[in-house]
């Protein structure tokens, strides 16, 4: 009997470990994901357009698949490179980083600059296709996973940076959590923005009170500037990570000139608030940091119009 009890004692110990383990990971996956906020917010906002222009049957298909293709980005691809990186190269995890965050910047730039002076180009990225086939939509999905696999890889480099030294099978365990945590947040949010407007439609045709068909003519006539608030908060949410990564990069490799100029406006604009001084410091920062990245962005744009296009026999006036 002594002897059951004791296994009994035994398996409850493990019992507890592993549920400590279980919760060590989720508490970390929670903390490295929730720095990649900026890359996640802009998955979320870029996806839809890929579904515009499709029948509504086909809406849900086309966001399952471009999730399985992130799933397969991040699991199969990122994963295995990021900790072999990890852990034969840390030291290029800071430069593939600014690397990331220079991309981020990029893209922040580019939409700013086509919302302001490219009406046209930014009109015709709304425009809907004219046809519905198979061709149109394989085409659009793998346009989306390979979107896909470059801000997923910014969201695991990003997670990967956060996570405390600790052995690879933690560090494995953390980044699957963050891969199938952030993927199901992600295109969860994006098959409720798409299916949003056929949502309020039903509610406000059949809805059997009048609350009810309200309710639907208000989500049907609000989610073209739902639509539009969500880019303006993914744009600036990459030009705010972006920058911020590229000024902590800096700092890390020794060039903290940056980092300390933004540390101290902080302070000192949040020294003259008592309440909010907490809040105050975290916006004049990321607002520092985002109009760093919008500078890099500006700076890779023009590079790309005015040095890389002509040389590769385009024109100044090329998209990018």
């Amino acid at each position: 009997m002594s002897g059951l009890l004791a296994l009994l004692d035994d398996i409850s110990a493990i019992a507890k470990l592993a549920a400590a383990s279980v919760d060590d990971v989720i508490g970390q996956a929670a903390k490295a994901g929730s720095k990649a906020a900026g890359a996640v917010i802009d998955d979320a906002a870029v996806t839809p357009k890929y579904v515009t222009g499709f029948k509504p049957a086909r809406e849900l298909p086309i966001v399952w698949r471009i999730a399985k293709g992130s799933f397969k980005n991040k699991l199969i691809f990122l994963l295995p490179a990021g900790l072999l990186l990890a852990n034969l190269a840390p030291w290029i995890i800071t430069p593939l980083l600014m690397l990331g965050g220079a991309y981020l910047c990029f893209e922040g730039a580019e939409k700013v600059h086509h919302t302001l002076f490219d009406r046209k180009h930014a009109a015709e990225e709304v425009q809907d296709p004219t046809a519905n086939t198979k061709e149109v939509e394989d085409e659009r999905v793998a346009g989306a996973v390979r979107t896909d696999l470059i801000l997923s890889a910014e969201i695991m480099t990003i997670a990967l940076s956060e996570i405390p030294d600790s052995g690879l099978g933690m560090q494995a365990a953390i980044l699957t959590v963050v891969a199938v945590g952030i993927t199901v947040m992600v295109y969860g949010s994006v098959a409720l923005i798409v299916k949003a407007d056929d949502v309020g439609l039903y509610f406000a045709e059949r809805g059997r009170i009048g609350l009810t068909r309200a309710i639907g003519r208000g989500i049907v006539a609000g989610m073209p500037a739902f639509l539009k608030g969500l880019t303006i908060v993914g744009t600036a949410a990459m030009l705010w990570v972006g920058g911020a990564i590229i000024v902590h990069g800096l700092k890390d490799l020794g060039i903290d000139v940056v980092y300390g100029a933004i540390h101290h406006a902080a302070i000192a604009v949040g020294g003259a608030f008592d309440q909010a001084s907490g809040f105050v410091k975290w916006a004049v920062t990321a607002t520092l940091d985002g109009l760093i990245g919008l500078l890099v962005g500006i700076m890779i744009v023009v590079g790309l119009k005015k040095v890389i296009m002509p040389l590769r026999g385009g024109t100044s006036n090329d998209p990018t």
